[in-house]
């Protein structure tokens, strides 16, 4: 359980700046991401942009795995 909780926030902590970056690529920017600002501070948490990369990283593992 300490490991996804380490995870996770290893990963928010790697992605947070790069967010202006992953704008440019639709991060957060499709239905049902959803963001917010709080005090200041701009919360994205984009669960259908993850699906799709999800998806895409998928499809290309595959396609490598063939040849």
């Amino acid at each position: 359980m300490i490991r996804w909780v380490v995870a996770i926030f290893v990963a928010l902590a790697v992605f947070y700046p790069l967010l202006p970056i992953l704008e440019k690529l639709w991060v957060g920017r499709l239905p049902w991401d959803v963001r917010f600002r709080w005090r200041g501070i701009v919360f994205c948490l984009p669960f259908t942009s993850a699906v799709i990369w999800s998806a895409i990283a998928f499809l290309i593992a595959k396609l490598l795995n063939i040849f």
